[in-house]
């Protein structure tokens, strides 16, 4: 690998000390050619010096949307700059992906590994995007959890006889819809009379025991318990 060069941002002064002593001891090929503290410092040092990595933090003053907001504009400002997020954002998911959307190759999280050499030089080959091992266990038990339920929904829609008359007309009841509202849908070819059958034939084939005269709440709820309808993917047709 190359030798490069990196700007870091970091406000708080431990942690900025650290993350140097991190860089000096363990990724001989880096050298940081400036620091700041604050966005205002950032820019000059990104003008002046022709470094090839951004190392960000993201909560700057106590606010992480700085660090979302840097990442953006360095992204159009320096297409080639490659940037690896370093944050003690632990916890705070949804600032990862806004992080991401903006631009970052790469995210650290200040745990577990913290910094290591293998994932700032994953950034500055191009294999994105790059991430340490607290994250990377997210990603797999994220990603475990996905298959067993995708398996589990196959399961039951083989199970259950589902088509997708039966798995709309769930989803439209989840959302609210009422069965003449549902009639009306482009993608729904059943008067409110049919949906009206259609949905008492899903109460036997959910509730195999027996029970009849369910209410639409309990008949959405078996539905999302059987993986049937998937409760954070309800969205209406047009």
């Amino acid at each position: 690998m190359d030798n490069f060069r990196i700007v870091i941002v970091e406000d708080v002064a431990l942690e900025l000390k650290g993350t140097l002593s991190i860089i000096k001891s363990d990724i001989p090929e880096a050298t940081v050619v400036g620091t700041a503290m604050t966005e205002s410092e950032l820019w000059p040092l990104l003008e002046k010096n022709q470094a090839e990595l951004l190392l960000l933090d993201l909560g700057l003053g106590g606010s992480t949307t700085i660090g979302v907001d840097i990442c953006r504009r360095v992204r159009k400002d320096y297409p080639a700059m490659r940037i690896l997020v370093f944050t003690g954002e632990i916890l705070n998911e949804r600032l990862w992906v806004d992080v991401l959307d903006a631009g970052a190759d790469g995210i650290a999280l200040k745990t577990g590994e913290l910094l290591t050499r293998d994932i700032v030089l994953q950034v500055m080959e191009g294999r994105v995007p790059a991430f340490n091992q607290p994250i990377l266990e997210k990603i797999v038990s994220r990603y475990k959890d996905s298959v067993r339920e995708e398996s589990d929904r196959r399961t039951s829609l083989i199970r259950y006889d589902i088509d997708e008359y039966d798995e709309r007309l769930l989803r439209h009841l989840a959302l609210g819809y009422t069965k003449d509202m549902i009639s009306e849908l482009r993608t729904m070819p059943f008067s409110s009379k049919s949906l009206e059958k259609r949905q008492q034939d899903l109460v036997s084939r959910l509730f195999p025991k027996g029970e009849q005269n369910l209410n639409v709440t309990r008949l959405v709820a078996r539905a999302i318990e059987l993986h049937i309808i998937d409760p954070s993917k309800i969205e209406a047709d047009e």
